[in-house]
């Protein structure tokens, strides 16, 4: 009687194995040769993912090709019009990433999406097609699982690009380390040629054995799909309710900063103003505001702010605190008067004592945090633009007396700003008479800065940094190209550094991709301080002169700002001829000279009374320096 013979189910088509197929029974001598080019390529992707983008997308590319390739010959029972759809749709996206390879190494994220969603929709179809239960349910989760993982690519496409890379790589490394195990044992055993793994080398066990060890081998294939199928749907929720945290995390920005179609041209005009949700500080109301005002480069563009108002002011006019935020981040949702405690003793040194003598604190968040537009980052008329217009729109509220009386405030780049911000105001805004500039470890030099910062060991949070000095400026200045300075392929990292507020979870994501990508520091390649961005660095470093004192204060453990660049700042006013009294503060880091209980802020305060009130009062350490 003549054997049956029972035909196999109809496996997914899939496009994972198409290099092992093209390798198969090849003599080992070329198994050793890819082996060991596939290991080397699997190494330097997984340990260098920034230095080989290049590598990195041109596999991409190719394993798109492979797998546009197997799913059109690999499963010959499946209906032809899918295997062409869905093969072809992949080879042109391969051939595509390959060709325009330039273009590609920016949009390696976008690509990648797209490729996952082509290789989910092909396995929701190989779902239905048919095959085995258990096929048709890895296929049916592998497929909802690269979709789920194409939406997170474009929510995340900084991180994708190093997970794509570990992925990648270790794929790679993986196949390479087989390959050349296959080798070693087919020298070992003295074979030409290596068999094709699984297929077995003779027949024996009888005809009864067979029929068990299919069934066998069949239950226990079904129970590692399952398996596997619990794996990715536990890796696609793992992703998602991540993506979830993180989102929730962020600051939202609400309808209150979007300005309307038309809104004044003058600079210093309110177009909107409403009741701050946050903490409130005792005896104050706090307003936020819409206004205009000019960006770094004089265009017309629209900033918001806070305006704290004492409640029981003594009669007439109150004088004015212009109050210039720290570094907060760059991107919208970073801004101050989104933060429930912005309008605090914690975030405005002094403020109780400043409200308690009725002086009316305005602080704005810049252009670009909370309304549209560039975030001016170290740049500063763009700081100090922003910072008088508010103080100017602050007097269009109702029910507020504004004097013309002015203290500026800042610190770190908000000294920055301020210093910025009493230089400018006599020509900008003629009707606030400002009296003094009090800073707070100031970032005032900022070329020096720069070359003091990339002169040491690169870690994560300097790469964060630098990406929030080099995009501002790249967007607001034409002369300063971002790709001069970065890592070839690597703009949509940098760029995506910038959508993040250290406030937020998602900076978990900058942080893991800087230190993913700071190895000998290939994300930024170019000198800060050379070229355009060096120029454009000098020229917003603040020069005077200043008509007013100045108040200046750091300490000498500032991890941020080296404490000896304060010092040599101070030396250059004084050189210049400014009046400048200067503090250093034994065991301050570079927040202490703000926060309660800080030994400055009693000095600030009577420092500024006296400048309103003009009272005298020492204002100058230069002579005895």
């Amino acid at each position: 009687m003549g054997r049956m013979i029972r035909q196999a189910p109809r496996q997914p088509a899939t496009g994972w194995s198409i290099v092992p197929r093209l390798v198969r029974g090849a003599p080992p001598v070329v198994l050793v040769l890819v082996g060991a080019l596939s290991l080397l390529v699997g190494l330097l992707i997984v340990t260098r993912p920034l230095t080989s983008l290049v590598l990195l997308t041109v596999y991409v590319g190719l394993s798109a090709v492979f797998s546009g390739f197997a799913r059109m010959f690999a499963a010959p029972e499946t209906p032809l019009w899918s295997r062409v759809a869905f093969g072809v749709a992949w080879m042109v996206l391969g051939l595509a990433i390959l060709l325009g390879l330039g273009r590609t190494l920016e949009l390696l994220p976008q690509i990648i999406a797209i490729l996952l969603v082509l290789g989910g929709l092909a396995s929701f179809y190989d779902a239905v097609a048919g095959g085995t239960v258990s096929q048709r349910v890895l296929a049916g989760v592998w497929g909802a699982t690269q979709v789920t993982f194409a939406i997170l690519s474009y929510a995340w496409p900084d991180v994708t690009v190093l997970v794509v890379a570990v992925i990648f790589g270790v794929r790679t490394i993986v196949f390479g380390a087989t390959l050349l195990m296959r080798a070693v044992r087919a020298f070992v055993e003295g074979r030409r040629s290596v068999p094709a793994a699984g297929r077995p080398s003779g027949e024996g066990g009888g005809a009864d054995a067979a029929p068990r060890r299919s069934r066998a081998r069949a239950a226990w294939l079904a129970a590692g799909r399952y398996a596997l199928s619990a794996l990715l749907i536990a890796l696609a929720a793992g992703g998602w309710w991540a993506n979830a945290w993180l989102q929730d995390g962020a600051q939202v920005v609400d309808a209150f900063y979007d300005p309307p179609a038309v809104v004044p041209y003058e600079h210093g005009r309110l177009i909107r103003a409403d009741d701050f949700s946050g903490q409130q500080p005792a005896g104050a109301d706090v307003h936020r505001i819409l206004y205009t005002t000019r960006d770094a480069v004089g265009q017309p563009a629209v900033a918001s702010a806070l305006v704290i108002v004492p409640q029981d002011p003594p009669p007439g006019p109150r004088p004015v605190v212009v109050w210039n935020h720290g570094t907060t981040g760059v991107a919208r949702g970073c801004a101050p008067s989104l933060r429930d405690a912005s309008a605090t003793r914690w975030a405005i040194p002094g403020l109780d004592q400043a409200i308690s003598r009725g002086w009316v604190v305005v602080a704005s968040d810049y252009s670009g945090q909370g309304a549209p537009g560039v975030f001016p980052y170290l740049i500063g008329r763009g700081e100090a633009r922003s910072s008088l217009d508010a103080a100017i729109a602050a007097r269009e509220l109702e029910g507020v007396t504004l004097s013309s009386r002015t203290a500026v405030w800042g610190h770190s780049q908000g000294g920055h700003a301020a210093l910025w911000t009493s230089q400018i105001a006599e020509d900008y805004a003629p009707g606030l008479d400002v009296r003094g500039t009090a800073v707070l470890a100031p970032a005032a030099e900022p070329v020096e800065l720069a070359e003091e910062l990339t002169s040491g060991d690169a870690n994560a949070l300097l790469s964060i940094l630098i990406s929030w000095v080099l995009v501002p400026y790249a967007d607001t200045y034409a002369d300063v190209d971002l790709a001069r300075y970065i890592a070839p392929g690597s703009e949509a990292i940098v760029r995506e550094m910038t959508q993040r507020c250290p406030t937020e979870p998602g900076v978990i994501v900058s942080v893991a991709t800087a230190l993913g990508v700071s190895e000998d520091r290939p994300l930024f390649v170019g000198d800060l301080t050379a070229g355009a961005l060096g120029r454009r660095l000098a020229d917003n470093t603040p020069t005077g002169p200043w008509s007013q004192p100045i108040l200046i204060a750091w300490g000498d453990e500032d991890e941020v700002i080296p404490p000896h660049l304060q010092r040599q700042f101070v030396e250059r006013l004084c050189a210049e001829g400014n009046q400048v009294r200067s503090l250093e503060y034994r065991g301050y880091d570079h927040l202490r000279t703000l926060l309660p209980g800080s030994h400055f802020v009693p000095v600030l305060i009577d420092w500024t009374d006296a400048r309103l009130g003009r009272a005298a009062t020492h204002v100058d350490d230069c002579a005895s320096s």
